[in-house]
């Protein structure tokens, strides 16, 4: 599928039109989605209208950087929260799915036609909560969707379902999760067009002079510490010896320069304090594992400029779940904290689906975490 950034370079420079991306998409949909489940919801005459807007901004001379891009959003409510992304030419073609009603958290997806698949393999799940969006970009359906990510429910589908998978810092882009466990994220096929939804979110002063650039204004490889459980997560070993396998491609290809090993990194297993903010448990025993986590984080990134770890403990699951382990093993303790975290395809299990690296950077480095990213598209195989 063609990516983001060239479907607007084509819409802009006139070799394309919004309306002809937008109608390819849709006729994508219509044909895959009966089978995939990716959408709840799909506004065809709405995403006419709007790729024909666009149209006539660009014959007016407007530059718009992600003109006539199709792109799905993260529920019914999720045009919400893509204002800029549409102000900067995307057209949102549907509200992708989110886990039904009374469906336990650890869960999939309901599309129009049924439960979201996992494109990999239809008989394991694609992962939630933004579970439709990461089916849908892995499908080639649309090349960006939104996401929102309070536990990793934009991270645990992307490495599920082979994609990029960003989680930006929490608080730094609008978000209506009153606990501010949840952060916005946005689901693609490429690190590119990643960093092109990075710089609509975020805007040209925050991304100025520091896109594109391991270690951004430092101009030198970023350090990065590894660790494969963080001290509590008992993972798999085979998406650990994937992951690590990745962290060492990218320190080979000069994103990185990995830390030797010393004493093993240990955060406090976040799952008590992440479950009492939601509700259900003692906010003293919260406040204590979250200064406990803060302070230790704090000294990480003092020393070091990323951490690197498995984005998952295990594998894609099938349909009905997986029991009581829990899958945000690896993600929710940078909830919590509010890091910025991205998941990037490692490669492939015994099963044939994806898992993949976690990269988790200080509070407000996206850029950082972009830029390292970047460095995997020389051996990422189905980019």
């Amino acid at each position: 599928m063609t990516s983001a950034r060239e479907i607007a370079a084509a819409v802009r420079s006139g070799a394309s039109t919004a309306v002809e991306a937008v109608t390819a998409a849709l006729a994508r949909i219509e044909r895959v989605d009966p089978v995939l489940c990716a959408f709840a919801e799909v506004w065809e005459e709405a995403a006419l209208r709007g790729a024909r807007a666009v149209d006539e901004r660009i014959a007016a001379g407007e530059h718009l950087p992600l003109a006539g891009v199709p792109i799905g959003v993260k529920g019914r409510r999720g045009p919400r929260g893509a204002g800029p992304l549409i102000a900067a030419g995307c057209v949102p073609v549907g509200a992708t799915a989110v886990p039904g009603p009374g469906t336990a958290w650890q869960t999939w997806g309901l599309g129009r036609y049924g439960r979201t698949v996992n494109p990999w393999r239809y008989d394991r799940t694609p992962g939630g909560s933004s579970a439709g969006s990461a089916a849908a970009v892995a499908a080639g359906l649309v090349p960006l969707a939104t996401g929102s990510d309070g536990a990793g429910s934009v991270r645990i589908p992307a490495a599920w379902c082979g994609v990029v998978g960003l989680k930006a810092t929490n608080g730094r882009l609008p978000s209506a999760d009153r606990t501010g466990l949840a952060a916005p994220g946005v689901l693609t096929r490429c690190v590119a067009d990643a960093e092109a939804y990075w710089r609509v979110m975020a805007g040209p002063a925050e991304t100025a002079g520091t896109a594109g650039t391991p270690g951004g204004r430092e101009r030198r490889t970023p350090t990065a510490l590894w660790s494969a459980d963080l001290g509590f997560a008992g993972p798999d070993p085979e998406p650990v010896a994937l992951a690590r396998a990745a962290a060492r491609r990218l320190a080979d290809a000069g994103a990185v320069r990995l830390l030797p090993p010393g004493e093993p990194f240990r955060l406090e297993d976040p799952g008590p304090a992440w479950l009492a903010l939601r509700g259900g448990g003692d906010l003293g025993t919260a406040a204590r594992v979250r200064a406990v986590n803060d302070r230790r984080l704090g000294a990480l990134f003092r020393r070091a400029d990323l951490l690197l770890t498995p984005t998952t403990p295990c594998a894609a699951h099938g349909h009905d779940g997986p029991g009581d382990r829990y899958s945000t093993a690896l993600t929710w303790a940078f909830n919590l904290s509010g890091h910025p975290a991205l998941s990037l395809p490692a490669g492939l299990g015994r099963d044939g689906c994806p898992v993949a690296l976690q990269l988790v950077a200080a509070p407000g480095r996206e850029e950082l975490l972009l830029a390292v990213a970047g460095a995997a598209r020389r051996w990422c195989p189905w980019w």
